[in-house]
């Protein structure tokens, strides 16, 4: 590239040459632009080691550096050269040989996680990497590299902080999640099932022609194995389920008969129509609160249930909204698209629009908070991308919520195990499909 990203590859060109390798360097600044003096020392230092400069890529390559562009680099059709890096990261992209991108994948926003590929119109150029993908982020780890199009982009993430104190808060965007984010209490001995909480989970609409009662079962069954001491079921509307034989721990009650201000309610997984009926009671009296799925589309249609939802804050409510970015979108009263574009920004907003805990689910799962450092979640894989996790999440957070944490400390830790679940899954079960079901018992 043009710029000090490209002074990069000019570095890495000399270091590989004198190694013994065969090095081709393709550089699109070639009689365009001056170099910036640090990558112009780099390129003179490469040119006088005898490194190979040519204007088109090799036909084949065993491996490939991507040193196009890094920070605020944008492939922008008004650019020049913008064309000309899109077709040799195109190259880069059909080889099967692996790659690793300097600092950041070439196109990637390092804030937002999207791609900055040319438009044309409607159409967007997507680049989907064939061979094995490498990231060495440098001074310090960008967003961008683990949310929305970041992971699929970056691939393995390695990290160089050259020898600089970066860890300055003011200049902090978001913290991303690992393991020592986990924040589970301690389990005394002398402990009874009182002691980790009660969960009841509100949901599961049967009518005439659907019937979503899995949904309320998956999130209880959660619940269960993510310790909460007891777990209740309330089911919308008509259902003759009294006992689940899978998990007689289940106990199954009315809506009525939940003790919604000292119970963890989880609500809205599988509610249908019918959770519109209790939400306001919901919404007024669950002293901890996890808001899911239908919950969260009925808010979204009601500006009365919106005004509840924004009230309980004064009265020490704990609230945790968990949108997928099509309910974000509903919320916000924007689009899909919108969401996706900035995803750390879309959370931040919601959060601070209900005061709420927000866990924006999907690739990079963020956790948002008023007044807090967002998350960026490290764990899980696409394994997650079917029926009915989103559920397992949910009452795992109620049984966080059940043991004592935090609104914000409860969701870090559910949404950093939920994904952990799902990567230890791949290395113990190769080729196998995670359901939901199997998610929950896996907890």
């Amino acid at each position: 590239g043009p710029g000090n990203n490209g002074g990069d590859g000019f570095e890495a060109a000399t270091h590989l040459h004198h190694w013994g390798k065969q090095v081709v360097v393709t550089w699109t600044g070639a009689g365009k632009t001056a170099l910036p003096p640090d990558a112009h020392a780099a390129y003179q230092k490469a040119v006088a080691a005898g490194v190979t400069l040519t204007g088109e890529p090799p036909q084949n390559f065993d491996f490939c550096i991507d040193a196009l562009l890094g920070i605020g680099g944008q492939l922008d059709p008004a650019r020049e050269g913008s064309a000309q890096m899109l077709e040799w990261l195109q190259v880069m992209a059909k080889s099967a040989a692996p790659c690793l991108a300097v600092d950041l994948p070439s196109g990637l926003d390092a804030n937002t996680g999207t791609s900055t590929a040319i438009h044309s119109g409607a159409a967007r150029a997507h680049i989907h990497w064939s061979g094995a993908r490498f990231t060495l982020s440098l001074l310090t780890l960008k967003p961008g590299l683990f949310t929305s199009e970041g992971r699929d982009y970056a691939g393995e993430v390695w990290f160089d902080d050259l020898g600089v104190d970066g860890r300055h808060a003011e200049l902090v965007s978001a913290w991303l999640l690992g393991a020592n984010s986990v924040a589970l209490p301690q389990r005394l001995h002398r402990s009874h099932k009182g002691s980790f909480g009660d969960v009841a989970v509100l949901g599961g609409e049967s009518t005439a022609s659907s019937h979503m009662a899995g949904a309320a079962l998956l999130a209880a069954s959660a619940a269960l194995h993510a310790g909460a001491g007891r777990v209740f079921v309330a089911l919308l509307s008509d259902s003759h389920l009294r006992v689940n034989t899978n998990h007689p721990e289940l106990m199954f009650r009315s809506p009525e008969a939940l003790d919604l201000r000292t119970q963890v309610v989880v609500c809205g997984c599988g509610g249908g129509e019918a959770v519109n009926a209790v939400l306001p009671k919901v919404l007024s009296t669950a002293n901890r609160l996890v808001l899911d799925a239908d919950a969260l589309n009925a808010i979204a249609g009601d500006t009365q249930l919106q005004t509840l939802l924004k009230a309980r804050p004064a009265t020490g409510y704990a609230t945790v909204l968990t949108p997928h970015p099509l309910e974000a979108a509903r919320l916000l009263q924007t689009t899909t698209e919108q969401v996706q574009s900035d995803r750390l920004k879309a959370a931040a907003q919601l959060a601070e629009l209900y005061q709420a805990v927000v866990v924006l689910k999907g690739s990079g799962s963020v956790t948002a908070a008023p007044g807090k450092t967002s998350r960026i979640n490290s764990s899980g894989n696409a394994l997650l991308a079917t029926a009915g996790t989103g559920d397992v999440l949910a009452g795992m957070l109620g049984a966080c919520l059940a043991s004592g944490l935090s609104a914000f400390d409860a969701a870090c830790s559910a949404a950093f195990i939920h994904g952990r679940v799902a990567d230890d899954w791949v290395k113990t079960h190769p080729g196998e499909a995670l359901t939901a079901s199997r998610l929950a018992a896996s907890l």
